[in-house]
């Protein structure tokens, strides 16, 4: 199911408070390149009201919540398919991400110092050590994940097995795939 009519959030405008770090406007995740034309923020207006309220969260404890991802275009998500052809990280585009509903988010928390917390792993590491729950990590990269855990709970979003950074809303499948709202670059032709 396909859909023109949403409205997207652009939370870059809306949620000043929020960090933004646009992993895919840059070569810094899976595939090694820049793939979005335009690094832009947006989200379901559901998803952005969740996010506003896990930002106000990760306040109260005294951090930042920091966006690496949010809506994707299809065509980004096929570009991430053909990095990383495993459903176990990566949705096939057949089935369609739920950041290409504008319902996710890939996340980060910043500490009162600035420093990035620790989560025992890189963001886009597709590994089994990116798991939420990954039992080998030391006892502080456990503590950051529930942390992150618990500030995107308290907005609603619940996270996924596979990518400490990933959280959606739930039933996010029953959200309709959007139509690209922005460009990507080619493979090759990325600036």
């Amino acid at each position: 199911m396909m859909s023109e009519e949403i409205e997207l959030i652009d939370i870059s405008h809306s949620l000043p408070a929020l960090e933004i770090d646009l992993k895919y406007a840059g070569a810094d995740n899976i595939t090694g390149r820049a793939i979005y034309r335009q690094p832009r923020c947006l989200l379901h207006p559901e998803a952005a009201r969740a996010l506003a309220r896990s930002v106000e969260v990760a306040a109260m404890a005294g951090l930042t919540l920091i966006l690496y991802d949010a809506y994707r275009p299809r065509l980004a998500q096929q570009y991430l398919w053909e990095a990383c052809p495993d459903p176990r990280y990566v949705m096939d585009i057949k089935q369609g991400s739920h950041h290409s509903r504008g319902v996710a988010v890939d996340v980060a928390l910043r500490d009162r110092d600035g420093g990035v917390l620790d989560m025992g792993s890189g963001f886009d590491e597709m590994i089994p050590r990116s798991h939420p729950f990954f039992p080998g990590l030391p006892v502080t990269a456990q503590r950051h994940r529930l942390l992150l855990n618990a500030i995107m709970a308290a907005g609603g979003f619940r996270g996924i097995s596979s990518e400490w950074w990933h959280f959606e809303l739930p039933n996010a499948a029953g959200y309709p795939l959007l139509t690209d709202r922005f460009g990507c670059y080619p493979p090759g032709n990325a600036k």
